[in-house]
């Protein structure tokens, strides 16, 4: 990082020594009046404001937090959509899976689950109907009424 990126024009090139005793104001975006808000809390220095144990404890936490495993609403919303791709793409059949698919994601509030999944309401229709087709044909077969028993 190029330390002059964050430190004001009249703060260039100093060395780290002369720049952790400058007052907060050589730290680009801080103005006379945080700088004043600071000073009422008695941090006057950058290096004042470095030794501060809350923001110790702030960066920690920043720090951890990307470390952390996820939530548990997030890890089920994870499983929901690991589950709904298994059932899209079945890791069984090699046909419908390419190998450079890893992972379809959709954000969990954008799915729709009122609406009809890959014609599944259509699917269960038809099959119920075969059935009672079958169970038709069965009866009329089971009863002796011209079939073969």
């Amino acid at each position: 990082m190029n330390i002059d990126s964050i430190v004001n024009q009249d703060y260039h090139g100093k060395s780290f020594r002369e720049l952790v005793n400058s007052p907060l104001s050589a730290l680009c975006g801080v103005g006379e009046q945080q700088a004043s808000a600071f000073a009422a809390a008695g941090v006057h220095t950058i290096g004042d404001l470095a030794n501060m144990q809350i923001v110790n404890y702030a960066l920690a936490i920043k720090a951890l937090s990307s470390c952390e495993n996820a939530s548990g609403k997030e890890q089920a919303e994870e499983e929901l959509l690991d589950d709904a791709v298994e059932m899209t793409f079945p890791a069984s059949d090699p046909v419908s899976v390419q190998s450079s698919i890893t992972r379809i994601e959709v954000a969990p509030d954008k799915v729709d689950a009122s609406r009809d999944h890959q014609a599944a309401q259509a699917i269960e229709s038809h099959s119920e109907e075969m059935l009672r087709s079958a169970e038709i044909n069965t009866r009329y077969l089971q009863k002796d009424e011209g079939g073969n028993r």
